[in-house]
């Protein structure tokens, strides 16, 4: 099962407050323990989303928005893509985590990916072989 981890937004991650070297060499650590153990597949610290922006599709038109964004609770400031054998062994993981937001509390959405069996008949064979396809080029990159 893949899972996407989300670390939550802080006012301090949203302010653009960098980690301390301690953090940063604990973070690395951990990373380098979930790519040892086949765990990690990927993931990046998100700069604020004042530097970001969202787009929004209505009325069959696209229109885009400067951050920064005010519900600091709802943004997302790093994530990883985890591939684990259950939710379990992904809150094991967690467990092992240092605080990626020190000094206050820190929040993490675990959510699975949908895999193909998930979408039913409606996933037909030409959109499977589409789909392996596609995700064969795109682990090359």
């Amino acid at each position: 099962m893949k899972f996407m981890i989300m670390i939550k937004a802080t006012k301090d991650s949203e302010a653009g407050v960098m980690p301390t070297e301690e953090l940063i060499a604990d973070m690395m650590n951990y990373n380098e323990d979930l790519v040892n153990a086949g765990i990690m597949l990927g993931g990046d610290g998100l700069q604020p989303s004042s530097k970001g922006a969202r787009a929004k599709f209505s009325n069959g038109t696209w229109t885009f928005t400067d951050g920064p964004f005010p519900e600091t609770k709802e943004l997302v400031a790093g994530y990883w893509l985890w591939q684990c054998k259950s939710k379990e062994e992904a809150f094991e993981w967690i467990n092992r985590m240092p605080n990626p937001m020190p000094d206050t509390e820190s929040e993490v959405e675990i959510r699975p990916l949908y895999e193909a069996d998930d979408f039913g008949e409606e996933f037909t064979p030409e959109l499977r072989e589409k789909w392996e396809r596609v995700n064969a080029k795109t682990e090359k990159n």
